[in-house]
């Protein structure tokens, strides 16, 4: 006979001699076969399928679907024994397979989001009223309820640099927490700033460059997203400034570097440029800031000059729409690996890596598909879905922005200044807060310290070290499949490590000095924060 290079699946044939061979316990999804017809014959290669989807053995044919997507595994015969290998640990696709096009949830939701609020009226704003800080096609693409809008070829062009970016299978993990769980990750520190936000980066800057904006402004809190953006905008040719949060800003010193390589300007914000910065400033000459603050002042700059726009990395429907692209690659990644996932872990802090890899399975599931368990984490120090009021707010903290619904501890309230930056925020975006209220997923937050722990026990078996925020990920992955191995069932698990912590070391040097701490927020500044919501909030509801 000669020697077979692929494998088979849903054979509907009786083939003798023959070893089959896919047990459970070694995560074979389909039969494996390969036929030896002496006991000194044998195979270490894959069985390979005809053209016409048939497959030859031993002059006996069995039936072949065209589109199995099974992992790699090798079945080899040598004197009448079997050697399995299993061991695949990376899902790659080629850059064909990158989205075509970006999946909106809100063609599949069973009810709609409340509409955004002009602040002055208490009505729902139109386009005109966003115009000044957006392109329309953002716009556009903020209310839209169409299932699918294309990507631009350009910005899948520059996508191609890492995406589609790969799922693993955390194998060593595994081993490490001697679970049955299969644990799953989809990587998007490959990104060439470390991070999954240079998937709404991309767009952005492409669709203000078709509409000839001049330059950017945004905030930033860890400086992954500002940093995508100055990667962006280098690309398209616009100027960006950046107000990085004033704790992360001395934290996270070479976000700034990067962000000044790519070309851009970064300001610790509160400043002293704008109105927003010096009256927080003035009240509270110490403050450390927050992404509250830092967005007002960004949108204060790109209100002021008809050629600057603004650009917010998270939160608004258009950012997390162009983060799908994860979860699309990663449904068909987990087609490949044999697998559904029974439940789904992200980090959150405005909800657009958790909604990037989640909506696109919740789509399924909204549209007939398998039910999966979706957990949302993040940290206890700045708990908005888990504390925080379901209610009308501003985006900011200088009440610049228009009122959405969302999950918010109050537009005032400071967070302290924990390591996550990135998760800093006091609102959680108006999709992620909707699809927690129709119970469609469910809330956890965790302590800095904690997660840190997950972060090293990933680290150590994996190879790969999370980011900050994406420890919380980690933590909530971990804690399910230790779940698992009490109940003694094997449950799938997905997570989004949404980026590598090479910029955050010095978090890690403190963890491990004993440096790091939990951090609490003050309970009267919560609720002194709650209180003052906007009046417009009780009306509108």
């Amino acid at each position: 006979m000669a020697p077979y290079d692929r494998l088979i699946g849903d054979v509907a044939a009786e083939l003798t001699p023959v070893w089959v061979t896919g047990p459970p316990s070694l995560d074979i999804p389909r039969a494996f076969i390969a036929e030896g017809r002496d006991d000194d014959i044998g195979f270490n290669s894959l069985i390979e399928g005809d053209d016409d989807g048939t497959l030859a053995i031993a002059d006996k044919y069995a039936t072949l679907p065209r589109n199995n997507n099974v992992p790699q595994a090798a079945v080899a015969c040598w004197g009448g024994t079997e050697r399995i290998m299993t061991d695949t640990v990376k899902y790659t696709l080629p850059e064909d397979r990158i989205p075509k096009a970006w999946y909106n949830i809100n063609a599949d939701l069973p009810e709609p989001l409340a509409p955004v609020l002009h602040p002055g009226t208490g009505q729902p704003i139109g386009p005109d009223d966003l115009a000044p800080l957006f392109p329309m096609a953002l716009i556009g693409q903020e209310v839209s309820a169409e299932r699918e809008i294309e990507i631009p070829e350009p910005v899948r062009e520059i996508y191609r640099q890492w995406r589609p970016s790969p799922l693993h299978r955390a194998r060593q993990l595994e081993r490490a927490l001697d679970t049955p769980a299969k644990i799953y990750y989809k990587y998007e520190g490959v990104s060439p700033t470390g991070s999954h936000k240079p998937n709404t980066a991309v767009a952005q800057a492409f669709y203000n460059k078709e509409a000839g904006t001049k330059k950017i402004t945004t905030e930033t809190g860890a400086g992954q997203w500002g940093s995508s953006l100055a990667f962006a905008g280098n690309l398209f040719g616009l100027e960006i400034d950046v107000y990085m949060v004033k704790v992360s800003f001395e934290q996270k010193p070479y976000r700034k570097a990067l962000m000044e390589t790519f070309g851009a300007r970064c300001v610790a914000s509160p400043s002293e440029e704008t109105q927003s910065g010096r009256a927080v400033l003035a009240e509270h000459p110490d403050s450390t800031g927050s992404l509250g603050i830092a967005i007002s002042e960004a949108v204060e700059m790109a209100a002021q000059n008809d050629d600057t726009k603004y650009a917010l990395g998270s939160v608004l429907n258009h950012v997390l729409l162009h983060q799908t692209v994860v979860g699309q690659e990663a449904i068909e990644q987990m087609n490949m690996a044999g697998n559904y996932p029974d439940i789904i872990v992200g980090c959150t802090g405005g909800g657009s890596n958790f909604a990037g890899l989640v909506n696109p399975f919740l789509g399924e599931q909204l549209r007939g598909g398998p039910h999966v368990r979706v957990i949302a984490v993040e940290p206890a120090a700045c708990p908005s879905l888990t504390r925080g009021k379901f209610a009308y707010d501003f985006g900011d903290t200088g009440h610049l922005t228009p009122l959405v619904k969302m999950h918010t501890l109050g537009s005032t309230f400071v967070p302290p200044g924990f390591h996550a930056g990135g998760l800093r925020y006091h609102g959680m975006g108006p999709l992620v807060s909707h699809l927690h209220e129709l119970g469609l997923i469910e809330a956890r937050a965790y302590q800095q310290l904690e997660c840190f722990e997950a972060g090293v026990q990933f680290a150590r078996a994996e190879g790969i070290v999370p980011a900050p925020e994406a420890t919380h990920a980690v933590k909530g992955a971990i804690d399910e499949a230790l779940k698992c191995k009490e109940a003694g069932t094997g449950r799938t698990i997905l997570f989004n490590l949404c980026g590598h912590g090479h910029f955050d070391m010095q978090a890690y040097t403190d963890y491990f000095a004993g440096d790091l701490t939990d951090q609490s927020y003050d309970e009267s500044e919560l609720a002194m924060a709650l209180a003052g919501l906007p009046s417009v909030a009780t009306a509108a509801e």
